[in-house]
């Protein structure tokens, strides 16, 4: 049974950071894709910051600079490490996981993230 764990989502106040963890079991084929999306109330879930198997990343310009996806292949999970975060920053964030052939997803349950401005 496949599960995806997140971790390191609270409150901060602007300028600070926070480090969110997504840690996959479970999972018997190649995770092409793992993301960050986050959601407020009201809006369409977006895409924060992806990294592919190659390592290739991606990142929304409204991250650039201040977030950095990796792999820990420690850990075996994908972190998002948040510098400088704002107030815009307030959401739900959730881990997802992506297989291209044949297609499929997965998502966690989301980890809150606050930043009091």
């Amino acid at each position: 049974q496949v599960h995806i764990e997140e971790s390191g989502g609270g409150l901060v106040e602007a300028g600070e950071s926070l480090r969110l963890s997504c840690r996959p079991s479970g999972f018997k084929f190649v995770m092409d894709v793992i993301g960050w999306y986050r959601q407020v109330p009201g809006k369409a879930r977006e895409l924060v910051a992806s990294i592919n198997i190659d390592g290739d990343t991606g990142y929304a310009d409204s991250v650039k600079g201040r977030f950095t996806i990796y792999k820990d292949n420690d850990k075996k999970a994908v972190d998002l490490q948040m510098n400088g975060l704002k107030s815009e920053d307030t959401a739900v964030y959730y881990c997802n996981i992506r297989r291209n052939q044949p297609w499929a997803e997965y998502w966690g349950q989301g980890t809150q993230v606050t930043v009091s401005s």
